[in-house]
């Protein structure tokens, strides 16, 4: 074993501890300050009254750097508040805290970068921390190594790392449960964290126990590799450990976007890139993957419609059957419907993507080249 990597040897509950001590190295806890001002905006409540509240969840550690600095990920509903007297509602005093430190003393700064209610994850930064410089010589603290969520299927195992609260019970500081994977990819509708009515966010249904605090903290596989932040959960007296966690290949999407565009500019939200087009499922297929044991579902897509006046209005036809998507040297075979709208967080202005199609029977290959004009805020 090294500093940046843990050998998993052994039966399988050797390998959930070795899994989560790799886990528990990129693993933080999250406290966030907020300040509310209340009345003097009439004659009966005159004077206005500041009150300061803090609220707390979890992160990990998403890029490190030699000199003590950081990328931090999280949930966006960990660092928001709608009520908080700051321009952009997000709270403007976060500290963080390595596994097993934490105590004031051992408080690092960090500040937002950017982030998506529609998403639900945020970017935090830590610049040149000696408290963290000091974990990373000594192999306390490492970032995440990221998987493939899209491998996910129903009965892997799960390890969920945070930082879990609650108001009947005396919690505190990093945790860890266990669990499996209940539905690898679904669709949750919830409030929006601003009020501006409902979002729908894609995410892993998983059965390991999770509570408020366990927002923004990571969904671990056996290996310790992160499958997914944790983002919510059922509280229902009718339902027992239903929790859900945000893809892993949603994650580092949207992380990677977030510090292309917002770090050290303007900029504080996701810019995905956008086609022209809507899509639907045509058709669906489960099959058996005998060399691996496993079920593999499948959609067929293919476009609705497209939108007149947009980047795709005359490369694309409705009907058209879309197989693959290329940027760079990186081809996604489009197999489910959310590869396509995944993969457009990944294209950057300039880019140029080549979509596989089947037209009329024939397949071919059409090429857009990604303009300001093709991103819009996410």
């Amino acid at each position: 074993m090294n500093n940046n990597n843990i050998t998993i040897t052994g039966d399988n509950n050797d390998n959930i501890t070795y899994a989560t001590a790799s886990g528990l190295r990129s693993a933080v806890s999250i406290y966030c300050t907020f300040e509310t001002t209340y009345g003097g905006t009439n004659p009966w409540n005159p004077t206005p009254s500041t009150q300061t509240y803090y609220t707390t969840g979890s992160g990990v550690i998403y890029k490190l750097e030699s000199d003590g600095s950081a990328f931090i990920v999280t949930n966006y509903h960990v660092v928001y508040d709608s009520n908080s007297n700051t321009d952009n509602h997000i709270s403007d005093k976060i500290y963080i805290y390595l596994y097993g430190l934490e105590s004031e003393a051992y408080a690092i700064p960090a500040t937002y970068v950017g982030g998506s209610a529609n998403y639900d994850i945020a970017v935090l930064r830590v610049d040149k921390n000696d408290i963290l410089l000091d974990a990373i010589e000594t192999g306390a603290a490492t970032a995440v190594t990221v998987a493939n969520s899209d491998e996910l299927t129903p009965g892997m195992t799960t390890i969920a790392i945070g930082n879990p609260s609650s108001s009947d019970a005396d919690l505190g500081g990093i945790s860890v449960t266990k669990g499996i994977v209940s539905v690898d990819s679904e669709y949750i509708t919830m409030s929006a964290i601003d009020n501006s009515g409902e979002v729908q966010f894609r995410v892993i249904r998983i059965d390991a126990p999770v509570n408020s605090g366990n927002s923004g903290g990571g969904l671990f596989n056996d290996k310790g590799e992160l499958i997914g932040i944790v983002n919510a959960k059922i509280s229902s007296s009718s339902v027992e450990n239903i929790g859900y966690a945000i893809p892993s290949n949603i994650v580092r999407a949207v992380a990677d976007n977030i510090i292309d565009y917002c770090y050290g500019k303007d900029c504080e939200t996701v810019m995905r890139g956008i086609l022209g087009i809507t899509i639907e499922t045509t058709a669906y297929s489960t099959t058996y993957d005998s060399e691996k044991g496993l079920l593999v579902r499948c959609e067929e897509i293919s476009v609705h419609e497209v939108t007149t006046g947009g980047i795709g209005e005359t490369v694309f036809k409705a009907g058209d059957v879309i197989k693959s998507l290329t940027v760079g040297n990186k081809t996604i075979n489009i197999t489910r419907q959310y590869h396509l709208t995944d993969a457009m967080l990944d294209v950057r202005v300039g880019d140029t993507i080549s979509v596989l199609i089947v037209r009329d029977d024939a397949e071919m290959t059409v090429s857009i080249t990604i303009t300001n004009d093709c991103l819009s805020e996410y």
